[in-house]
């Protein structure tokens, strides 16, 4: 049984059972189970594994004929989270007053508490962002680099990983330098070595995906870190197709920085982020923001990297309940879930599609939830579009070197989606 028997969930973080919200017929469909009641259910559907990843998807508002694999890009929230929003935002509009509104100071430490404990770091490691890109460029802008000094990137990083490097460096004088893997590596000696390859006494900063979005390829980020870190240069760790997905201790992978988006794997509420700065790193960071309250954020850690002003309350505090759903399943669960789903869909899709080519390696440990493939016979941005209008199959076209289709199934697709998608393609290859 995947599901693990003792689960930790934050009950409080819903303040209580979440009421019915109809807002949509499509979320008239379910009623909104809290996550306490949502817990005792998967532990009674134990006994049948996809019985329970059947009840993990009730509890998203999905279309009822859509089948969507594109967590790379953005993942629907469950009921609990879209509660939690919902609740407080009406709480904000009822009362607007900075009385009312003190309490959500108190919230977004216990957002960022749950965030902490899932990623295996410290609270005041943690800061709350907007996004992904956010996080990737309070790092950018924040090191003090010149000229004479390099930083070494992947080719495969997201541009806010890549493209933001050679803005600064324009600016400022230092020197990007490029690192390209080989295509679909079977081993992490085959995509480390390059890397070692351009660090240089002059290095002073790595930084690259710790899965890609454009290739699907997963990089050993605690060697990586662990072999920058010997030689006295920083890392950036780009995490958005990780939060959400692996199970991570960062503490452990000995990364300086690392960046992920709530709205993709970890399923929780629209422009919400994460970003981690290692301890011993903060004071040396140069915040992008500053603003009312700078002072006071001097005093808290990482709390310093999201002094942005104006904040959707309701959507920070709804981390925390994202976190809890989370942990309800079982962070190990959800990893195991989607790694069974991923390897599903490339076998059946081999077995299907001779001809069919990967860009994604077939190896579980050189990969996650993203897979790429390429059907020579078809173009791919005309079969992406094909697969969503024709059979409601949503996934993601890619162009460039990694030309081809993107499918990301998540906690909330079925092994029988799997299968559907698989036969879908057979046919119209």
């Amino acid at each position: 049984m995947a599901f693990q028997s003792r689960r930790r969930f934050l009950w409080h973080a819903l303040g209580g059972a979440a009421a019915t919200i109809p807002l949509t017929p499509t979320l008239l469909r379910a009623r909104t189970v809290g996550l306490e009641e949502f817990s005792e259910r998967l532990r009674a559907a134990a006994d049948d594994d996809e019985q329970a990843w059947r009840f993990v998807k009730q509890q998203f508002p999905l279309r009822s004929d859509l089948i969507l694999m594109n967590a790379g890009n953005l993942c629907p929230s469950p009921y609990p989270v879209i509660d939690t929003v919902i609740r407080l935002t009406r709480d904000v509009d009822a009362d607007a007053s900075f009385q009312n509104r003190a309490k959500f100071g108190d919230l977004k430490e216990r957002a960022r508490h749950a965030l902490a404990r899932y990623v295996g770091a410290d609270p005041g490691e943690i800061a709350i962002t907007r996004n992904t890109s956010e996080g990737n460029n309070t790092v950018i802008n924040g090191l003090t680099l010149g000229h004479g000094d390099e930083v070494v990137i992947w080719d495969q990083n997201h541009p806010t990983n890549n493209i933001a490097w050679d803005v600064r460096a324009e600016r400022y004088g230092y020197t990007v330098k490029r690192v390209s893997t080989p295509p679909t590596p079977s081993s992490a000696d085959e995509v480390i070595q390059p890397f070692l390859d351009a660090m240089n006494d002059r290095t002073r900063v790595l930084a690259f995906s710790h899965v890609s979005n454009i290739s699907g390829v997963a990089l050993p980020a605690k060697e990586l870190c662990t072999l920058a870190r010997e030689r006295g240069i920083l890392t950036l760790v780009d995490g958005a197709q990780v939060f959400g997905v692996l199970h991570i201790d960062l503490h452990d992978i000995g990364c300086d920085f690392y960046t992920g988006s709530s709205h993709k794997w970890l399923v929780g509420p629209k422009e919400a982020g994460l970003l981690y700065v290692r301890q011993d790193r903060i004071e040396d960071l140069w915040p992008s923001d500053v603003g009312v309250g700078w002072e006071g954020a001097l005093e808290r850690g990482a709390a310093k990297f999201e002094n942005l002003g104006q904040r959707d309350d309701a959507c920070v505090s709804a981390m925390e309940t994202a976190v809890a759903f989370h942990e309800a399943i079982g962070p190990e669960a959800v990893e195991q879930r989607v790694r069974s789903l991923a390897a599903a869909l490339k076998q059946g899709i081999r077995e299907r599609i001779a001809a069919a080519f990967f860009h994604t390696p077939l190896e579980p440990e050189m990969s996650a939830g993203v897979v790429i493939f390429m059907i020579p016979s078809r173009d791919a941005r005309a079969l992406y579009e094909e697969l969503y209008s024709d059979y409601a199959i949503a996934g993601a076209g890619m162009g460039g070197e990694f030309t081809g289709v993107r499918l990301c199934p998540h906690i909330y697709n079925t092994m029988e989606e799997v299968e559907r998608v698989v036969s879908t393609l057979g046919r119209i290859r």
